[in-house]
């Protein structure tokens, strides 16, 4: 069994959710000011499907090629909002208006963000 440190998980379930066209997408250091968890990555998808497909992405990539499972998955079956809890790691994969309406983004402001470039992660071009 493979063990992940919690900065290489964080990166790894971007890089899958980048693999499956997810865009907006953020990864949080929230160690400073959550006790909840170290990091969130917040990503969007363009419908239900898309939605599903990011979050079963992270979950199966984890899940395969590193032997990490989640803590609990919630949303999966309705493709608006999934979130899949690492403990350390807590992902949230959105519908863009659900994204807005909940607003992570302005919740999590002061959280330092991670430059996906800096981590070897292109930004993907939310227009494509």
């Amino acid at each position: 069994m493979t063990t992940l440190q919690t900065h290489d998980r964080a990166q790894l379930c971007a890089a899958y959710a980048l693999d499956k066209k997810a865009f907006n997408v953020r990864l949080l250091d929230v160690r400073k000011i959550s006790s909840l968890t170290d990091y969130l990555l917040i990503a969007s998808g363009s419908s239900d499907r898309q939605v599903q497909a990011v979050a079963d992405a992270v979950h199966l990539g984890l899940k395969k090629n590193h032997q990490v499972l989640p803590l609990a998955i919630e949303g999966l079956k309705e493709g608006r909002w999934v979130l899949i809890d690492y403990g350390d790691v807590m992902v949230h994969v959105f519908q863009e208006k659900v994204r807005e309406y909940y607003d992570l983004d302005g919740l999590w402001s002061e959280a330092a963000e991670m430059p996906l470039a800096e981590i070897g992660l292109p930004r993907p071009d939310p227009a494509t």
